[in-house]
């Protein structure tokens, strides 16, 4: 493995995210609420979400055979420049009755960082967060099984 190779991705070049989900029209509103944008495409069983800043492009394609959150899957997130803009995404989401869990000033990832956690309809958890440190001396905390889980 001492061979990576650096790949130059174009400045156009966006991550791509596909997700299963139960129930289309619920994860539609989900996604409205937590990108604050239209879907840019909408199909029978599919929609796709175009952004700019971050750069994403989200498909949801319907399943209603969707089992919870896989194992292996542990988070998504938005990292943000600054606190105000998860104390602005927290008050958002509880305006438009999401429940939301946040945190200030948590040690995760070996970083301090001010969050704010929601959960899509089909449980997968995203969180927009802020560094205030980028060094830290634990990763997670006390390191329960709990904030490993839904930290690192």
């Amino acid at each position: 493995m001492n061979n990576i190779l650096p790949i130059n991705y174009p400045e156009n070049t966006r991550i791509h995210v596909a997700l299963h989900v139960n129930n289309l029209q619920r994860s539609i509103d989900f996604y409205r609420i937590l990108l604050g944008r239209e879907p840019t495409k909408v199909r029978e069983g599919y929609a796709k979400f175009e952004l700019e800043n971050p750069s994403l492009n989200l498909a949801l394609n319907e399943n209603s055979n969707l089992k919870p959150a896989t194992e292996g899957l542990s988070h998504f997130g938005i990292e943000v420049e600054l606190t105000e803009t998860v104390l602005e995404a927290t008050k958002k989401f509880e305006k438009s009755g999401l429940q939301v869990h946040s945190q200030e000033e948590v040690t995760c990832c070996y970083a301090v960082q001010d969050k704010v956690w929601v959960n899509d309809p089909d449980g997968n958890s995203w969180e927009i967060f802020v560094v205030t440190q980028k060094n830290a001396a634990v990763c997670c905390g006390e390191q329960t099984e709990e904030s490993l889980t839904a930290c690192c």
